[in-house]
């Protein structure tokens, strides 16, 4: 289950031109798990209909501080009490003001006081109200009252000024909803991910690689950004986009792969190799791309060095995490890796298993452990398995 799957997020819409962003973090939420329900300010009605994201949600929008639920509830005491999480956006200077001097004189600002969830307060107007005194001075407040404010983005906005102000995309604020809702075990650590292929050339035009996808290197490193950790990744050629808060090294070879994950593994406390690394590589490289002369060809390969031992060879007081995908004889195989590279702790998954394969939005695991304990794991989605992987990570090094 993902971190939203189930919840009960409320988006609270105030009255400004970036309102039409709401719907889309509706859709966002909905295609994480999450239930949603939405309270509107009446200016905020004046730029997006209610009727919106009533067909959206399922669920009627709330408007009036006196209305009271179906069931008769009063609902900003209702909705505040199930909500699991609230995003405010946009939240207007006005919105702001109101939250942060407990007034409380319509739907919205009701209900916010009688939330006791963590609240995303996304700011979004013209440039020079959110850089005024009075507006910095309430956010400021409002972060010391323990509210999360999301910084917003710079670039034109719709009243054509250019600068800070601007709501920022639907995605990023429903992954920072996530960090919020994430717990911060992981502060202060700091973490190296190595993730993806790598890539051997023939020739200018061609390459030896696999068909690693990246995406649980990437969730392992989008979970540990989420969970406080300092995060670094060291990854091979995907298609993902790097997660919001981690810095990425870009690399294409097992050799540019090995030179970047012992530069930085000295400044890290945890090291999880994920990387599908090529054991190979090409010995003679053609400087031009290889015609078709005859039925056969034979490329000589010479092998690559060995990345997860010689960082378990070099590391200090690091903990060391290799991943071991394969075909067959996993606990044999996972378990002779785990000693030769000197780990802490190994993740085996069989690749020719349904739900287990590369490119796969799901994986199932076996952890197996230095001290000789084993972990089964079920199928999960790879966002899960990477807290799963956390969760064991912490309750060893704390």
């Amino acid at each position: 289950m993902g971190l939203l799957q189930n919840k009960l997020i409320v988006i609270g819409v105030s009255g400004g031109i970036a309102a039409y962003k709401s719907v889309e973090i509706l859709r966002q939420l909905q295609k994480e798990g999450a239930s949603v329900r939405v309270i509107m300010t009446r200016n905020a009605a004046a730029f997006v209909g209610p009727l919106t994201f009533e067909a959206l949600s399922g669920y009627s929008v709330y408007m009036d501080v006196v209305e009271k639920d179906v069931s008769g509830e009063i609902r900003h005491i209702s909705w505040a009490d199930k909500a699991d999480a609230v995003i405010i956006a946009p939240a207007t200077a006005n919105m702001i003001g109101k939250i942060a001097n407990g007034i409380a004189d319509d739907a919205l600002s009701t209900f916010i006081m009688a939330v006791r969830t963590p609240v995303l307060i996304c700011p979004a107007m013209n440039s020079n109200m959110y850089e005024s005194r009075a507006v910095q001075r309430n956010l400021d407040c409002l972060e010391a009252d323990g509210f999360h404010v999301l910084e917003p983005d710079s670039g034109e906005l719709a009243c054509g000024v250019t600068g800070p102000g601007r709501l920022p995309d639907p995605p990023f604020i429903v992954d920072r909803l996530k960090k919020v809702l994430s717990p911060s075990d992981l502060k202060g650590k700091r973490v190296l991910v190595s993730a993806g292929p790598t890539i051997e050339p023939i020739d200018p035009v061609r390459y030896i690689s696999n068909h690693s996808s990246g995406k649980m290197g990437y969730e392992i490193a989008r979970a540990a950004e989420y969970r406080g950790a300092e995060v670094k990744m060291v990854t091979g050629k995907t298609s993902l986009p790097v997660p919001f808060n981690v810095s990425a090294v870009n690399v294409l070879s097992a050799a540019e792969m090995y030179e970047a994950m012992i530069r930085n593994m000295d400044d890290a406390d945890i090291i999880i190799k994920v990387a599908a690394v090529a054991d190979y590589r090409v010995k003679d490289v053609a400087e031009h791309k290889i015609k078709k002369t005859s039925d056969d060809m034979i490329i000589k390969l010479e092998k690559n060095p060995d990345i997860l031992k010689a960082i378990g060879e070099k590391k200090k007081n690091q903990f060391l995490v290799g991943f071991a995908a394969e075909t067959r004889d996993l606990r044999e195989n996972a378990l002779a890796k785990l000693k030769s590279k000197n780990l802490d702790m190994i993740v085996g998954n069989v690749v020719s298993e349904e739900g287990s394969g590369f490119g796969s939005d799901t994986n199932r695991v076996t952890l197996f452990y230095a001290d000789g304990n084993i972990d089964h794991m079920p199928v999960m989605g790879k966002d899960a398995v990477a807290n799963a992987l956390i969760d064991r990570i912490l309750a060893r090094i704390i």
